[in-house]
């Protein structure tokens, strides 16, 4: 099976502009596993979910479909890289306490991850996948990116990108749900590192690809009027977060 790949032309990128996770999430659901020795990150990107998950387990086990992807991951002592896809990690049965997903369930075949997560996690082992969508600056400034959102790149997102609107409420999940706790990302960032944040997206990487000018430019002219260059703000993204426990 071939597997959706909207960022292996930029993972360099993807890796070095996208926002960190809060390290009170992986302490939490640490937290929830009787034992830590392995956990999966599966479509790990950059590797900054298999990152932080080195804090709590003895080993992490970081996969991508992208070859590109897993080149540009942080290397770790503890984080085993490999190039696989979510459906077909090719992990030993019963292997790992955890498999977490970040930011990348609405891509896969749910039908087959969910064979292949009830294969590999050990009985009571965790299955957590989150996400999160639009990014929140401030009132001056918010409209102003979510008409980029919604009207300068929205024809150009991948369909796929409907479940994280919906907080992937609408998709399959393979067990009983356990109720979570509210989670929220945030960054220290300048309008530079927000606009390269912007350029790792899917859909503004597509507009281009499709013959566009760089849509950036122009919209680093409209946010300058509200935001001064040398002066960082806080972003921040609130997390949606489904958790369930195999039996």
């Amino acid at each position: 099976m071939s597997f959706k790949d909207h960022f292996s032309g930029h993972a360099a990128a993807y890796s070095a502009h996208r926002p960190h996770y809060p390290a009170a999430l992986f302490a939490w659901l640490a937290s929830l596993t009787a034992q830590r020795e392995r956990a999966w990150d599966c479509a790990t990107g950059g590797g900054q979910a298999a990152l932080a998950l080195t804090a709590h387990f003895e080993r992490v086990l970081a996969s991508d479909a992208s070859e590109a992807q897993i080149a540009n991951a942080a290397p770790h002592p503890r984080i085993d890289y490999r190039v696989a896809r979510a459906e077909d990690s090719g992990l030993a049965t019963a292997s790992v306490q955890l498999v977490s997903v970040a930011q990348a369930y609405h891509w896969f075949d749910h039908a087959v991850f969910a064979a292949e997560v009830r294969r590999v996690l050990q009985p009571g082992g965790l299955l957590a996948v989150w996400g999160y969508a639009q990014q929140r600056v401030g009132n001056d400034v918010d409209p102003i990116l979510l008409r980029y959102y919604g009207e300068v790149v929205g024809t150009y997102w991948p369909a796929e990108r409907r479940h994280v609107e919906t907080a992937y409420r609408d998709l399959p999940f393979p067990f009983a749900e356990l109720p979570v706790s509210d989670f929220e990302m945030s960054a220290e960032w300048t309008r530079e590192q927000l606009l390269a944040y912007l350029g790792t997206w899917s859909a503004t990487q597509r507009y281009i690809a499709a013959g566009h000018a760089d849509p950036l430019p122009a919209l680093d002219a409209e946010l300058a009027a509200r935001w001064a260059d040398a002066t960082p703000r806080r972003v921040c993204w609130p997390l949606f977060l489904r958790l369930g426990r195999k039996p």
